[in-house]
């Protein structure tokens, strides 16, 4: 066995290994092997640093910022009520189906981490409400998520990777949709074994979370009801006020009468003023709603505020606060401070009476909006004792919000018409939402994870020391003696199986690099077109359901549900086998 070989073989083992035990991080781990096999002279130096200008991982540091612009400007917020209903009542397979379906279709464009934090919170807060369980939910919106990542080009970064590696090895690469003749028959059959068997396997931890424990601090808001708002004359229920995420609608003021407890079948009227108690960041999302109006100020459109300059802070009035004995109407606090009172909180006692008529109280804790540097003019002042940054919520103005959905059209566009390399499509629509400062340069940053383009970028390195060393065409040349036998759908499988136990065990992208060579390796001995095998392996790299450690989002799952490892494995080991049968009949139909 030559020592190229051999030794680039060493080195693929302890990544391996260290990979699933976890010694290190994995982009560590993977950058490790890179200047391992570097040093051993199994790849030069050009080749090492290729990956790190490759168009691939310059296309995902790209996609990462269009997915932050949506982010960042509260738009996939703003889209969840659409998908998910005002008032969606969890438990029964329809709001499975409900919840599954937007996820799968949004995850197929953009970035799912960020959709599926979003959307904990929500399940979380769904669950405490009506007694059902969020870990019959948590996975299946995981698994979800991966499904609709296989449907297109820009779905998932290993498809990106795969793209780039397609470009590397002289091969034209994918199209936008050309994964999605394979990848939405296998999210239509994924969805509904969750649908009706795989969320029926999760255990029910229905005890994890309170709504408010003893410690959080409810702050009281109160909105008036104007003739925009889409639920005036509708009961609580049907304006989706009943389960709100975070948030207890307690007492509605009509014409100077107080209404308590508010019923579900209670109307909502125009003029009402409605009193709510919860947190910060829910208090925040709430006062944006069309409609209900906090109160009018040319200067701080709470409606339309950017997050990157106005920030929430919480200050607590102090002894020695001028602010003492005033309410909040006379008090000038905007004239003072340059800020506004979006919420009260009153330790032990849930304020009755409009923001403006509260006479505030030492020890009173204000949320407030204000601009960046409140703290620093502030936190030495007597007024207050205390002054942190609360907890906020992404915000753009609505314009910014809609922009950086509609950017997604003409990019997809320009794709799928191949008018121009993704790369240039996702660069174009970055300068777009940069130029109109819809994601500021900071926000563009925090939107690169840095971690991911150092994974891709090493991974480029170590799949040509597996082409140039030979091992690939060992590795290959054993999975077709080993499958073979079974003729090119034995082989596909071969594939499959190879490249799922490593993303599975490792990371999806690391599992894209390390097989793709193989899998080329595998077409180039039997003469064949590398495509389908190509496509299985791009399919296989995203099967992550039997770990939680295979993806990110299980792994963003795996603590708020409550989860055992062997929950993954129970419900994605069907899964996988069901994924698996129908990705290899459907490759197999199409290119053989």
């Amino acid at each position: 066995m030559p020592f190229e070989l051999w030794y680039t073989a060493v080195i693929l083992v302890v990544m391996s290994v260290a990979l699933f035990r976890e010694w290190i991080e994995t982009e560590l781990i993977l950058f490790a092997a890179l200047l391992a096999l570097l040093a051993g002279g199994i790849i030069d130096l050009k080749s090492a640093v290729a990956g790190f200008s490759n168009q691939g991982m310059l296309t995902v540091a790209l996609l990462f910022i269009v997915a932050g612009a949506l982010q960042y400007t509260g738009a996939i917020r703003q889209i969840s009520p659409f998908f998910f209903g005002k008032n969606p009542r969890p438990g029964s397979t329809r709001s499975i189906l409900r919840v599954l379906l937007p996820v799968t279709a949004l995850s197929a464009f953009i970035n799912n981490t960020p959709l599926v934090a979003i959307l904990i919170p929500a399940i979380r807060s769904w669950s405490e409400k009506t007694g059902v369980a969020a870990s019959k939910y948590l996975i299946p919106i995981s698994f979800a998520a991966i499904l609709g990542g296989m449907c297109t080009l820009i779905g998932t970064s290993t498809n990106l990777i795969i793209y780039g590696l397609m470009l590397d090895f002289g091969m034209p690469g994918m199209t936008m949709f050309e994964l999605s003749y394979i990848g939405v028959p296998i999210a239509v059959a994924g969805l509904i074994y969750l649908v009706f068997i795989g969320h029926r396997l999760l255990p029910e931890h229905k005890e994890f979370m309170q709504s408010f424990d003893e410690n959080t601090r409810e702050f009281v808001i109160v909105l008036k009801v104007t003739d925009n708002y889409n639920g005036a004359g509708q009961t609580v229920e049907k304006a989706g006020l009943r389960h709100l995420n975070g948030l207890f609608l307690f007492q509605i003021e009509r014409k100077g009468r107080m209404i308590a407890p508010v019923r579900p079948d209670g109307l909502i009227l125009a003029g009402d003023r409605l009193y709510f108690t919860g947190l910060p960041r829910t208090i925040l999302e709430l006062q944006k709603t069309p409609g209900l109006e906090l109160l009018k100020d040319a200067q701080f459109d709470l409606k339309q505020y950017d997050s990157s300059m106005i920030h929430p802070y919480e200050a607590v009035i102090s002894a020695s606060s001028p602010l003492l004995g005033k309410n909040v109407r006379n008090s000038r606090f905007r004239e003072k401070f340059d800020a506004v009172i979006v919420a009260i909180h009153r330790n032990g006692e849930r304020l009755r009476n409009k923001i403006g008529d509260v006479i505030l109280q030492e020890g009173d804790t204000l949320l407030l909006l204000s601009r960046q540097g409140f703290y620093e003019r502030w936190y030495n002042s007597n007024d207050f004792y205390l002054i942190s940054e609360a907890d906020g919520v992404e915000s753009k103005p609505r314009w910014q919000s809609l922009l950086s959905i509609l950017i997604l059209v003409p990019m997809i566009i320009l794709v799928v018409t191949r008018a121009v390399p993704i790369i240039f499509a996702a660069a174009f629509s970055v300068l777009v939402l940069m130029v109109t400062k819809t994601i500021s340069r900071e926000q563009a940053r925090r939107s690169v994870d840095i971690r991911v383009l150092v994974i891709i970028a090493s991974a480029f390195g170590i799949a040509e020391a597996m082409k140039t060393s030979g091992l690939a065409d060992f590795i290959a040349q054993g999975i077709i003696n080993t499958m073979g036998v079974m003729g090119i759908v034995g082989i596909m499988a071969g594939i499959f199986i190879v490249a799922s136990l490593y993303t599975n065990i490792m990371t999806n992208n690391a599992a894209a690099a390390i097989v793709f060579p193989i899998a080329f390796a595998v077409a180039h001995e039997l003469q064949m077109d590398p495509r389908p095998f190509i496509i299985t392996l791009a399919i296989a790299a995203s099967t992550s359901f039997m770990t939680p450690i295979s993806y990110q989002t299980n792994l963003m799952v795996y603590g708020p549900g409550r989860y055992k490892a062997t929950d993954f494995l129970k419900v994605g080991l069907p899964l996988q086998v069901i994924v698996s049968i129908v990705a290899i009949a459907l490759i197999y139909l199409i290119y053989f």
